[in-house]
């Protein structure tokens, strides 16, 4: 059996895939076509025009769908582990709401392109990020307060770290962000609001690739179980 077969192991590295390959192959191709700059551009913006729209909204919505099947398991497996612990439970049940919401914002910030829809598409970009940042921070704890089961203590460590790198990359992100006067996809040195568009952009980017590392920490933990459905008729079915 392949390593990627054990378990559920397939949830999580089908995300990071996923999603890794959504922010790059949409940079290449909006390179590609001269369509953003080179330098850091806002992940967003390797989205707003075609080709490379299609694809960013379509890939999206599939690491969306990803996302939540990959917190929906996590989810199943910490509320196993932990079925004597009504704090837990509910931390679990508040993380996995709190993920939810991230995977939805991720659908706003692909169907409502920054060019078109600036209001939704910020909301969205906000509501992925904050939310995002939170279930890291909701889910190291729970990893620590499951723990000897799960992973390792050194990957709990790793887990830990990604997430207050996310949470501190996040506020400048947010922050600078807010500062950016004009919406558009190629910028001079000369702008008015290009330092802070450019500090901006890289502490998205470093948030956005904390999020991927942090749900390849799942791996080892997807390794040890996996989840069935179970169908129950009603009595006058």
């Amino acid at each position: 059996m392949f390593w990627f077969m054990e378990g559920l192991c397939l949830l999580p590295t089908f995300l990071v895939i996923s999603a890794s390959s959504t922010f790059i192959v949409s940079y290449v191709i909006a390179v590609f076509y001269r369509h953003v700059d080179i330098i850091f551009p806002y992940i967003s913006d390797t989205g707003a025009l075609p080709p490379e729209s299609c694809l960013f909204g379509l890939m999206t919505i599939i690491t969306a769908m990803a996302g939540i099947s990959t917190m929906y398991a996590r989810y199943k497996f910490v509320e196993k582990i932990n079925e004597q612990s009504v704090w837990v439970s509910r931390l679990n049940m508040f993380a996995f709401c709190i993920g939810i919401l991230s995977c939805l914002g991720m659908c706003l910030v692909a169907t409502f392109q920054e060019t078109t829809c600036t209001i939704v598409h910020d909301l969205g970009a906000f509501l992925f990020f904050v939310t995002g940042v939170l279930y890291t921070i909701f889910q190291s704890i729970i990893s620590y307060m499951a723990y000897p089961f799960g992973c390792s203590l050194a990957l709990l460590h790793i887990r830990t770290v990604i997430a207050v790198i996310a949470f501190l990359a996040a506020f400048p992100t947010i922050i600078c962000a807010a500062f950016v006067t004009e919406t558009k996809l190629h910028r001079t040195t000369e702008d008015k609001d290009y330092m802070v568009h450019l500090v901006s952009a890289v502490f998205e980017w470093i948030v956005a690739f904390c999020f991927i590392f942090f749900f390849l920490t799942y791996i080892e933990d997807f390794k040890t179980f996996n989840l069935k459905i179970r169908i129950d008729f009603a009595d006058d079915f």
